[in-house]
């Protein structure tokens, strides 16, 4: 229970933290006034004034908040260094500065998992054999490991795919392990649905890891960062399309997935961290009015138009945005309630890895 509770607090006060980081940090490239920079909400536990800004610790330690002078077109006075006297390009680059910290935060961290942990790799073991391909014929049988390809030792499923893809239509000899039993057999490869040569089995569910330098970890950080993105978008689009409800996680199916990840070990708990990071980034930047997105969208029109929206305006923009995130916590708690009320599913571990072969 400690546990969660300290995975649940760690990685919402992180994620959430860093993103106020980023507009704290442009603020004060841009000479903007920040009169509070807090690292978590409620009471004040700790404080420090420095300058022209409050530096607090509070109470709750979920994440944070930046107080802008003039962040409110109410409340502004026109001094150069309110948020609403900047040109609307200063503006933006402080509203985007937030999911740019969380993106940066999830390549840090994938990069730092797949650099300690390594990449993983499938072992070769079957996963399935095909109807009517040669392994069937040859008797080879779902948990089965294939230990060579014509003699040549393999030590993961790639290389065994690699081994059989440049042989088609020739024999070959496989040896496998059955439990504690060694044996063989020979067949002669297909031509397979790629051109490639093929005998008919898929890779198991074994995973190992080989170690992988930092240039190719950040590369595959990166590669992290776009996947989960352009799947998200994917998938949301594909709902729209189809007419479906989208797949939503409220809080209360975040903080059961941190807590079940803090017991799977380390490298789960951060790798979820950084997944949690992508999807605050994204979702920030949702057209939508109170995110940063929907802050964008209105200082780009204010760039291309040359018109500031006035503060009724904005303050009916502003009930629309809240609206629209109220709908989508809502949204998510009734299907995390759903999902609880349900059938129980086996828990998977989030990972992505480059599409198997399968010879």
């Amino acid at each position: 229970m400690i546990l969660s509770i300290a995975a649940v607090l760690f990685t919402f006060g992180l994620v959430i933290f860093l993103h106020e980081l980023g507009h704290f940090l442009v603020c004060k490239l841009t000479g903007i006034k920040v009169e509070a920079f807090s690292f978590g909400f409620g009471p004040e536990l700790f404080g420090r004034t420095r300058g022209d800004t409050r530096y607090s610790i509070c109470a709750v330690p979920l994440g944070g908040y930046v107080k802008m002078a003039g962040d409110s077109m109410e409340e502004t006075t026109a001094n150069p260094d309110e948020y609403f006297s900047k040109p609307w390009y200063t503006r933006l680059t402080v509203v985007l500065a937030g999911p740019a910290m969380n993106y940066l935060l999830a390549f840090v961290v994938f990069t730092g998992v797949i650099l300690i942990v390594g990449e993983p790799v499938p072992s070769a073991v079957i996963g399935g054999v095909s109807q009517g391909y040669p392994a069937e014929a040859a008797g080879l049988k779902t948990g089965d490991r294939i230990l060579s390809v014509d003699g040549v030792p393999v030590a993961n499923w790639p290389q065994m795919a690699d081994l059989i893809h440049e042989k088609i239509n020739v024999p070959i000899l496989i040896e496998y392990q059955r439990g504690s039993v060694k044996s063989t057999a020979k067949m002669v490869t297909k031509k397979g649905p790629g051109g490639q040569g093929a005998i008919g089995v898929g890779s198991g569910i074994e995973i190992s890891y080989k170690y992988v330098g930092p240039r190719k970890a950040a590369g595959m950080g990166a590669y992290q960062c776009w996947f989960w993105t352009k799947f998200t978008v994917t998938s949301l689009a594909s709902n729209i399309r189809r007419g479906e409800k989208p797949e939503i996680t409220g809080p209360i199916g975040i903080v059961n997935i941190v807590s079940k990840a803090a017991h799977s070990g380390m490298p789960d708990l951060f790798f979820l961290i950084a997944l949690i990071s992508v999807a605050v980034g994204f979702f920030n930047l949702l057209p939508i009015p109170l995110l940063d997105g929907g802050h964008a969208v209105l200082f780009i029109m204010e760039g291309v138009f040359r018109r500031r929206l006035t503060p009724k305006v904005m303050g009916w923009v502003n009930s629309v945005g809240i609206a629209a995130i109220v709908c989508i916590f809502l949204f998510g708690t009734y299907n995390d309630i759903k999902r609880l009320m349900g059938p129980k599913a086996a828990p998977e571990r989030a990972a992505q890895t480059a599409p198997e072969k399968q010879p």
